[in-house]
């Protein structure tokens, strides 16, 4: 069976739960990070010398990089559909992934630390506004590329939506000031439908 490492309020695991539970996969979830400890174990330092998670484990094979484990999944269980077979799709899909991972994410996370990780006397109200800014160019951009597309791919929901929609429902539980999307709004109400997003739509920021 399928084994993952890590707490579910992370946003990294959220996307490889998110899309096992997509793939109707059989895991066991083990709870590592944070309150949770473990990660600073020599066992599992051997399988993440990075001590990050998530983790997972399949058949022997030990991965870590969360949007390495979605494409791993999807590609293994869900080629055609979660993963495009075409060459330019499947590029496309692995294009706004990287986009989620050194873009959007990085932006979202400075405001997200502030408001959510940093106790209120200790906020820094600069940092939390040029994290507001600088996620809100990202958005302004993912809003314009989803005016003539359903999911970030196009017609069809792909494991390109997955970390961006991880992000983004993140993003729309902060206590901050946001400019209205139509276009992300739709999209993310499409995201939160699916039976595999749940998990991660339904829980609290933490």
């Amino acid at each position: 069976m399928l084994k993952i490492w890590g707490r579910l309020n992370s946003v990294n695991v959220q996307k490889v739960v998110w899309c096992a539970d997509e793939l109707g996969l059989a895991y066991a979830r083990i709870d590592a990070g944070r309150e949770h400890g473990v990660v600073g174990t020599p066992e599992y330092r051997a399988m993440n010398p990075n001590g990050l998670i998530p983790v997972i484990e399949d058949d022997g094979f030990v991965l870590w990089e969360s949007n390495a484990i979605v494409r791993y999944l999807a590609a293994k269980h869900g080629l055609g559909t979660l993963c495009p077979a075409d060459p330019a799709a499947r590029a496309d899909a692995d294009r706004w992934m990287d986009w989620q991972a050194t873009a959007l994410n990085p932006a979202i996370g400075r405001a997200f630390v502030q408001l959510v990780r940093t106790a209120p006397a200790d906020r820094n109200a600069a940092e939390v506004e040029a994290g507001r800014v600088a996620a809100e160019q990202k958005l302004a951009l993912l809003d314009a590329h989803l005016a003539t597309r359903d999911y970030l791919g196009g017609a069809a929901f792909t494991m390109a939506d997955i970390p961006a929609g991880c992000s983004v429902d993140r993003w729309s539980k902060l206590p901050i000031e946001r400019t209205p999307r139509p276009n992300v709004e739709r999209w993310l109400a499409r995201l939160r439908s699916r039976a595999g997003m749940r998990q991660v739509a339904d829980l609290a920021i933490s």
